[in-house]
């Protein structure tokens, strides 16, 4: 890190355990060499460092195929807060020092399947550092989820970065007071002044919001977050790995998670979606698009109740921008609260499609069946 790396490789070396701990709790998501697809990225290109925007294809590209809930414009955030995007940067301490893009160490970067004498290799770095990254975040994504703790999985994984998995795990809330997980105040005030850091960084190099900011459909007005890239991938079939299951998603499915997770956060523990899954073998009806891996179910509430209150206005708001986008999504249909839409469909005044019978398979009336309790979203491949 630049401006004070050598206490945050002191602090990473002291929780190494810990991290290494966490790890072992996580697979990290493997490679689609068949994907063709660029996640959306977000970030403004006329303020981010050169080497950052001749970097971002390969930072998109990664992020695409193994960790499309960690949004580029946090890579190139922490990045500038770890090395100011010099990618010859070096720190060092007791321990030997860190390098490279992400200031890691050479435990860490042989750990992480790293070359020897390929830790200052741009393109190399960001290839093995990213999902380094994304195994942490992952890992304290699951711990904050199962134990309560307030903390943003983003903040959590720089915490990780900074000082080591151990002070997440250790500390009450995720982010570790002077006392906690074996912090000092020297240690707390570097961890509250990286997340600073890398949260200016965030904010000085994220895309303005474009396309409307306020909708108004299904007699329902929504606020919504900026509008994605259009889909540009090639036609691939069910040949990519799904994140929210053991199964497979087209180029266009996966783009549209993606993008899902750019604009609203991660569906494991983000603040508008509890959970999301895509491909299922779907028995009952074999014909159904999640069979094909061009259908994901998005629940903002519990799955099997009625959405209510804050479930609700989050579910009105993830269907309205789907349908906002859905050229640019290539979205063949949506299915919420009891109604169907899709480009041309029959409406009934309030520019939410029709009623949703269930189509003979399901109970139209029920919560999961009438989709009150998720938004279905299909897309065209």
């Amino acid at each position: 890190m630049s401006g004070g790396g050598g206490w945050g490789r002191v602090l990473s070396a002291v929780a190494v355990g810990m991290v290494a701990v966490l790890v072992l709790l996580i697979i990290t998501a493997a490679e689609d060499d068949d994907s063709n697809t660029p996640a959306l990225s977000g970030v403004d290109l006329t303020k981010i460092p050169k080497l950052a925007t001749q970097m971002l294809p390969v930072i998109n590209d990664v992020l695409d195929r193994q960790c499309p809930e960690l949004p580029a414009v946090w890579v190139v955030a922490e990045i500038q807060a770890e090395s100011s995007w010099n990618p010859k940067a070096h720190s060092s301490d007791s321990n030997g020092g860190a390098s490279g893009l992400y200031q890691i160490n050479d435990h860490n970067w042989a750990a992480a399947g790293g070359a020897s004498g390929q830790i200052t290799v741009p393109e190399t770095h960001l290839r093995v550092g990213i999902p380094w990254v994304c195994t942490n975040l992952r890992a304290v994504t699951g711990h904050l989820k199962a134990t309560g703790k307030p903390t943003e999985p983003l903040d959590a994984m720089l915490v990780c970065h900074i000082a080591g998995c151990g002070r997440v795990t250790g500390s009450a809330t995720g982010v570790p007071t002077t006392g906690e997980a074996g912090c000092g105040s020297t240690c707390v005030s570097l961890i509250n002044r990286y997340l600073r850091n890398v949260h200016k960084f965030v904010e000085d190099y994220r895309t303005p919001p474009v396309g409307p900011a306020v909708v108004t459909l299904g007699g329902i007005t929504s606020t919504l977050p900026a509008a994605p890239a259009p889909f540009a991938g090639a036609l691939t079939g069910c040949t990519l790995t799904d994140p929210t299951s053991s199964g497979c998603l087209t180029a266009a499915t996966r783009y549209g998670l993606s993008s899902l997770v750019n604009a609203f956060g991660d569906f494991h523990a983000g603040p508008t979606l509890r959970s999301a899954g895509c491909w299922d073998a779907h028995a009952w009806n074999p014909s159904s698009d999640h069979a094909k891996g061009e259908a994901c179910d998005l629940f903002p509430g519990q799955p099997g109740t009625f959405a209510q209150g804050e479930a609700l206005a989050a579910g009105w708001r993830v269907a309205n921008w789907y349908r906002t986008n859905a050229d640019a999504l290539h979205v063949k249909y949506l299915i919420w609260q009891g109604r169907y839409w899709q480009t041309g469909s029959k409406d009934i005044g309030d520019g939410w499609g029709e009623r949703y019978d269930g189509g003979g398979v399901y109970d139209a009336k029920s919560a999961t069946g009438g989709h009150y309790d998720h938004i279905h979203v299909s897309y065209r491949d």
